[in-house]
């Protein structure tokens, strides 16, 4: 099954700035090969469900070796099974409707 997530990781019990860590779950993501787009306060992960969910943990794992006790992870996430749909389908969807003067 394929799935989209918003992933979210704050490593608590390391100070005020979480940027190592966040770059060390970036390192993970990009060395998974999965498509991946990461924002202001987190990072969109797309491809089969095993994948993302084992970038998902490896992400906590990486974290915690980082020396956090304590992880807290937002994870949204989208599935459908009438189509297959990406990250920039559903980007491009509204952007056209954006473009659309008679919208």
């Amino acid at each position: 099954m394929h799935v989209i997530v918003d992933l979210c990781v704050v490593p608590l019990g390391v100070g005020v700035s979480v940027s190592p860590q966040v770059a060390a779950c970036q390192r993970v993501i990009e060395a998974s090969g999965l498509d991946y787009r990461m924002h202001a306060y987190g990072t969109n992960i797309e491809g089969p469900w095993d994948e993302v969910m084992a970038v998902v943990k490896r992400c906590h794992e990486t974290v915690h070796e980082m020396g956090a006790p304590r992880i807290t992870s937002t994870l949204k996430m989208g599935t459908r099974t009438d189509r297959e749909q990406r990250m920039d389908d559903k980007v491009e969807s509204v952007e056209r409707l954006l473009g659309d003067t008679d919208a």
